[in-house]
């Protein structure tokens, strides 16, 4: 017999409980070969297990709520007194044993985007465990624009993840000091999805940053002519201005300050954007397009 499906509002009921939510995606899983996907597919769940051995989280490793494997990634459930752990040193421990699997393999490189989220998830033992709006929320934090940005612009040979954390794991974890991991190695971005309905606040955290996403500040062309234009500007005998330094902020009217000088094909459009020392934070519309090529011989993003 079909279960009734519940009339929302229609009564109060109990809260399900609390899961701490993690995923994972491969980055451009599906330009590799078919032969490769099967693979791949089985390898992502195995980096995964074994960085939470070796960041010490067995419980959430034997333990792991409603999981599933979704081809290019994985997603699962935890118990959210686990979350701190995850935050640090778990991700940053990803990075590693990923970085460890690229240097010495054959095959092709493993890059994820990793999603953190929580929220009330049904979690009881039956098939249809783990499905509502923190669950979906979590997909699409995984696929949102800013987190694809950073990973396609980091270079292959120093960045092997990119995270994002929603902003509720943020307040909760981040800024109640549960973790290690510090909030200034956090940058403030507004996380939507082309073609979805689907924006929120969130919080990208990059492991290991490559030079190029740490060299930032480049102001573009014609921000710079407007600069040198303004009555505080260079006059017209003196050098333009490089990178706009005003104390500890920087403007920039469109284009990636965090991003800095990346070489290749590279195509950014959006908004206003702000980078401050502190708090940082992008506006919408961090599109990527081209051909990112960053790093020696042999990488590509």
């Amino acid at each position: 017999m079909t279960a009734a499906t519940p009339v929302p509002y229609a009564e109060s009921r109990l809260l399900p409980p609390y899961r701490g939510l993690f995923a994972v995606d491969a980055k451009d899983f599906t330009g590799l070969p078919a032969v490769q996907h099967g693979p791949v597919s089985r390898l992502i769940p195995d980096l995964v297990d074994q960085a939470l051995d070796r960041a010490g989280l067995h419980a959430v490793k034997d333990a792991k709520s409603f999981p599933a494997n979704t081809g290019d990634g994985i997603v699962f459930g935890f118990d959210p007194a686990h979350l701190p752990f995850v935050l640090c040193p778990f991700l940053g421990v990803l990075d590693e044993v990923l970085g460890a699997y690229n240097r010495q393999t054959l095959g092709p490189r493993i890059r994820l985007r990793a999603s953190v989220h929580v929220g009330p998830l049904p979690d009881s033992g039956e098939p249809n465990d783990g499905n509502g709006t923190p669950r979906n929320d979590t997909h699409r934090l995984l696929d949102s624009r800013p987190v694809k940005a950073v990973l396609a612009a980091a270079s292959p040979e120093t960045t092997h993840v990119a995270a994002v954390i929603s902003d509720r794991v943020y307040e909760d974890v981040v800024l109640g000091a549960y973790t290690g991991l510090h909030p200034d190695s956090c940058i403030e971005v507004s996380a939507s999805v082309p073609g979805k309905a689907f924006s929120r606040r969130a919080w990208l955290h990059i492991p290991s940053p490559s030079a190029n996403l740490l060299a930032g500040g480049i102001l573009p062309p014609v921000e710079q002519q407007q600069e040198q234009n303004t009555p505080d500007g260079p006059g017209p005998d003196e050098p333009a201005a490089s990178p706009a330094h005003r104390g500890n902020t920087q403007h920039v009217g469109e284009g990636a300050a965090v991003m800095g000088n990346i070489g290749g094909d590279f195509s950014y459009t959006g908004g206003a954007n702000t980078y401050r020392a502190d708090n940082q934070h992008w506006g919408g519309g961090d599109n990527v397009s081209g051909d990112k090529h960053v790093g020696g011989a042999g990488g590509r993003n």
